[in-house]
């Protein structure tokens, strides 16, 4: 349950039945004022170099533009109506891209171009009443193939707010069926059955086929249990030949048409990807496993040549790229550094066919968002978006610490004007999923605002995070709010002791899995002065049955809880809600899929009952990730709203 793994969103609005607490006044707290001065950044939402490695394109702000890697003058391809342009990708011979130009209205709806680099008029290429994902060129450029639901009626994703459950519920399962156009007559076929939900795919270099990863029945749920198959291009025939053991990702061929690489891990989302590198043949058999015991997450991946693969990897909280081959030997690091680097390898990634020149954009906590093109490591600047624009927090630290024989890693922003022997607050933010991890990346929603505050702002990596390897990954299995809790305590602890930190003004906020952690803190300690539950899990054992992706819980607790309930009640909030002291924000939407609003609502109602303070904000329309700009600013402000009453409170306390 990650609420930083964010897919692609269209321009529509959602109808929904939801509970409000009504419209709120204009505010003039301190909070608000710091929240509304933060530097605006702009963000650029996909990069991908031509396979050639000699332009690259970039969206920003729904936009399209190209710019030689080399550098120089920018130019911008034109989409009709000014419509929202997403999912933009190369064609293999590096002359014309296709994307994908969101309608707005009330239900998802798209157009699908390709737009060559001659200058020539963009053509439309299909009008697509549904929601449509991940188009590319067949490698012989004869062919574009996507990713289609056909008719659903809102966007897809367990992130993304869900529709009120009405009518007959097993018959209203929606499909992401593979789906191809003949660039010479635009025919549309679709590929893959109507009981089988597609979620990634790549070509097989002759264009006779796709491996894709795919599961049947309901595509939010079932994306835990997905399996690897290969897609004959003419007899529309699925093969199985791998069913993991837990879950995959980034699917890719290799350039001799005979392996398939992808990612195998404990991954709690959809997107959030990590795990070890494996391969097996397209036509099914053993598989190899590339990275056994490696101490990073490898995230994402591209082949190469015939033998090698590059990835992407998170390792010790930092951004980096290192190289594998296929026939054996050692990984190959490349470069690491303390900051976020996005490379998206997707079908047509951010690598040249030859992996010799790669597009990145880079940001950290003190530097926003550019992009940045060259040899992995050698990057050039190509983008100046965000000249002029700088921080309005702390530095930046990237800390260690140890609970008992365990090294572990974290970020630490320190109050803006930082002064060594003056004592501030602290707020603990936890990460979501919790198979994660935070990053040294431009915030100017969370701890930034929280550093302007005056307070330190602390985003930990315990176990059950990427960034250590696979074992740290599993390290929470059967054992939510055991050691992970206990790691993200002695963080605390270690903060304490190099720091000027006021224990009587300590706070701890999360969203998702950092909502859960929060919920769960407040009943196992009571060193926090005020609380942020953000889409948390108060309740497994109800919250079992009523989430819309139940596949996700089975690896983390190794059982359903209708076989194994004992596993979860020991993990439970509700079971020790009766400890809780510390005043709670509680905030969700009340569309949410992922960790529906009653999880929220049985929280709030205890805390009530138990006399604790609690604020419940819930917000129409939404689901486990906003929507509305409006609702996160209002989101983020009422968090640090709370901070600052209670710390005063505190620090008024004799």
């Amino acid at each position: 349950m990650n609420v930083f793994s964010l897919r692609a969103m269209g321009v529509m609005t959602i109808s929904c039945v939801f509970l409000t607490l009504g419209a709120r006044a204009e505010s003039s707290s301190r909070a608000a004022a710091v929240l509304d001065s933060m530097p605006h950044a702009k963000s650029i939402a996909q990069v991908a170099i031509s396979p050639d490695g000699a332009q690259i394109v970039y969206i920003l702000g729904g936009e399209i533009s190209i710019i030689p890697t080399a550098g120089g003058p920018t130019r911008m391809i034109p989409v009709e109506g000014k419509l929202s342009a997403r999912d933009v990708a190369w064609s293999p011979d590096s002359k014309q891209i296709v994307f994908l130009a969101d309608l707005s209205g009330d239900v998802p709806a798209a157009q699908l171009w390709t737009a060559a680099l001659d200058g020539s008029a963009p053509v439309k290429r299909a009008d697509l009443k549904g929601y449509a994902a991940t188009p590319s060129f067949s490698p012989d450029n004869s062919k574009l193939a996507l990713l289609f639901i056909e008719g659903i009626p809102r966007i897809a994703g367990p992130l993304e707010p869900m529709l009120p459950l009405a009518g007959v519920i097993d018959d209203q399962v929606y499909e992401q069926r593979l789906t191809t156009i003949d660039l010479s007559t635009n025919a549309l076929t679709v590929i893959t059955p109507p009981d089988i939900y597609v979620y990634e795919y790549d070509w097989t270099p002759d264009s006779r086929g796709w491996a894709a990863i795919a599961a049947h029945g309901s595509g939010d749920a079932n994306w835990y249990v997905a399996h690897l198959y290969h897609i004959d291009a003419g007899s529309h025939d699925m093969h199985e030949i791998y069913r993991p053991k837990r879950q995959i990702a980034e699917p890719h061929v290799s350039p001799d048409g005979k392996q398939v690489a992808f990612i195998e891990g404990l991954m709690s989302d959809e997107g959030s990807v990590g795990g070890e590198i494996m391969t097996v043949a397209v036509s099914g058999g053993g598989v190899r496993n590339l990275t056994p015991k490696i101490n990073s997450s490898p995230s994402t991946l591209v082949w190469t040549s015939a033998d090698r693969i590059l990835f992407g990897e998170n390792v010790d909280g930092k951004s980096g790229f290192a190289s594998v081959s296929t026939s054996g030997g050692a990984v190959q690091k490349i470069w690491a550094g303390d900051e976020f680097v996005s490379a998206q390898f997707s079908l047509n990634g951010t690598v040249s066919r030859d992996g010799s020149v790669s597009a990145v954009v880079r940001q950290s906590a003190s530097t926003p968002a550019e992009l940045w093109a060259g040899p992995i490591g050698n990057w050039k600047q190509l983008t100046t978006l965000n000249a002029g624009v700088k921080p309005a927090w702390g530095e930046m630290v990237n800390f260690h610490w140890t609970n008992g024989n365990m090294r572990l890693q974290g970020w630490l922003m320190l109050p803006v004007n930082y002064t060594p022997g003056k004592r501030y607050p602290l707020v603990v933010n936890v990460h979501g999923g919790p198979s994660a991890a935070c990053h040294a990346r431009w915030d100017s929603q969370i701890m930034g605002p929280q550093s302007a505050m005056g307070y330190f702002a602390f985003c930990p990596n315990p176990r059950g995070s990427y960034g250590q390897g696979e074992a740290f990954t599993q390290g929470n299995v059967k054992d939510f709010g055991g050691g992970d809790f206990r790691d993200i305590m002695a963080g605390v602890d270690a903060i304490s002791k190099q720091y000027p930190i006021d224990p009587h003004r300590l706070g701890i906020r999360g969203h998702s899995y950092g909502g859960y952690m929060t919920m769960w803190a407040e009943t196992q300690t009571h060193r926090f002065a005020a609380a942020v539950a953000g889409a948390g899990v108060s309740d497994l054992l109800s919250y079992y049955g009523v989430n819309e992706i139940d596949e996700w819980m089975i690896p983390f607790f190794g059982a359903s809880v209708y076989d194994d309930p004992a596993v979860y009640a020991k993990s439970d909030p509700m079971h020790f809600v009766k400890n809780v002291k510390t005043p709670t924000l509680i905030l969700v939407g009340d569309c949410d899929g992922e960790v529906p609003v009653e999880q929220s609502v049985e929280w709030w109602h205890a805390l009530k009952a138990l006399h604790v303070p609690v604020k419940f904000v819930v917000y129409p329309n939404e689901g486990h990730v906003f929507v509305k700009p409006a609702d996160w600013h209002d989101y983020f402000q009422r968090s640090l709203e709370w901070f600052d009453e209670w710390f005063a409170k505190a620090l008024a306390q004799p």
